[in-house]
């Protein structure tokens, strides 16, 4: 993973609660045999006016007017904002990796489904919780201003509007070091634990020292 310590970035609204993820990634792309390639089909049934399919060129689908990911304005944007419960329905991994290689680094709503928040850091992604009155200030500032950048200081946790405006948000600690390193759990347990891993499969051969063998 990509570590994670400040992002500054335009924001790409989604202006719904419930965003499911079937709406995120749509089933069919769930038919892809690699990791790779979900980006393009992000919020893919929202975006297009002919259903899609793995492998059908979206070049030659017709894009829906007023959705925020086919404004231009919005395109190279790594912060996603939106409504309560982002992330419910199905707990699909694949709706993260669309996010994600779409350029989504950060998220931002006043609540997310718990499997899909979980799913955020396992792939780089900051999923930050703000109060609802927050988001709806944020909102209502994209409104005015037809555009807004903000900051993402994650060694301070704030979500940076302005010189006069910020809002602190809360994160495990653990995940903010996996984000501030750009490591995953794994990741983490190889780090903190090599020397002691290291001692028990050097053990594990002493004892058992057909395990060694072809190493």
């Amino acid at each position: 993973m990509q570590p994670f310590s400040q992002l500054t970035s335009h924001v790409v609204p989604i202006d719904r609660a419930n965003v499911d993820t079937d709406a995120i990634l749509p089933k069919q792309y769930m038919a892809l045999t690699t990791r790779a390639g979900f980006g393009e089909f992000l919020f893919d049934n929202w975006r297009y006016e002919e259903a899609g399919a793995p492998g059908r060129d979206n070049s030659r689908r017709t894009p829906k007017a007023g959705f925020s990911l086919n404004d231009p304005a919005c395109q190279g944007a790594q912060i996603l904002l939106s409504r309560k419960n982002f992330g419910c329905g199905s707990s699909r991994e694949h709706a993260v990796w669309a996010l994600e290689q779409w350029g989504i680094r950060v998220l931002i709503a006043p609540s997310f489904a718990d499997i899909f928040y979980g799913n955020c850091f396992k792939n780089g992604v900051l999923p930050i919780v703000l109060e609802e009155q927050a988001v709806a200030s944020l909102f209502d500032v994209l409104r005015q201003a037809g555009r807004l950048e903000l900051t993402i200081d994650l060694v301070g946790q704030k979500v940076i509007v302005d010189a006069n405006t910020a809002y602190a948000f809360d994160i495990d600690p653990m995940r903010k070091r996996s984000l501030l390193l750009g490591i995953d759990e794994i990741g983490q347990i190889l780090e903190e634990h090599s020397a002691a891993l290291q001692q028990f499969e050097q053990r594990r051969f002493r004892l058992e020292p057909w395990l060694a063998a072809g190493q």
